[in-house]
């Protein structure tokens, strides 16, 4: 089958953004959720519950970014038509940045819904409620660093 390599690829693209994607749906809404209950009471902490419930929505973003490397390379938006190594090259870049997003963003939302009910608490807690979340946020970011250099190299 000469068009291998296309569907490989193309799998790739949709993988990544999806898997990456449902993490952060996932993320974003839990942290929303606790956000929510804080807010009922401290409508005051809207700012930093909202920083905090955003940061498991990079991952989405990350996949995003890693299925237009993709498809600008794959003949789709741009470039060659790849053989069925490349096409696995791009699915197995996809793979990485799909459960590498998927796997941190809501392991992300946990932390940032500790965070929020940290900020209920003690209102000079963001600082430390954001440096936790952001520590999760590292491997999603290696994740992307990764899958980019595959599709690139």
């Amino acid at each position: 089958m000469e068009n291998l390599g296309l569907i490989f690829s193309v799998a790739g693209a949709v993988f990544a953004p999806l898997l990456s994607g449902i993490g952060s749906a996932i993320g974003v809404g839990r942290a929303g959720q606790a956000s929510a209950g804080i807010l009922v009471d401290q409508p005051e902490r809207f700012g930093n519950c909202l920083i905090l419930q955003l940061l498991p929505g990079s991952q989405g973003i990350y996949g995003m970014i890693v299925a237009v490397m993709i498809l600008l390379n794959c003949g789709i938006l741009g470039g060659e038509i790849p053989n069925t190594d490349i096409g696995l090259k791009y699915f197995l870049a996809s793979m990485l940045m799909g459960f590498g997003g998927l796997v941190s963003a809501i392991f992300q939302s946990k932390v940032s819904v500790s965070g929020i009910n940290m900020i209920a608490k003690r209102a000079n807690g963001f600082g430390n409620a954001m440096m936790l979340a952001l520590m999760v946020e590292t491997y999603a970011l290696l994740a992307l660093l990764i899958s980019i250099l595959i599709v690139i190299l």
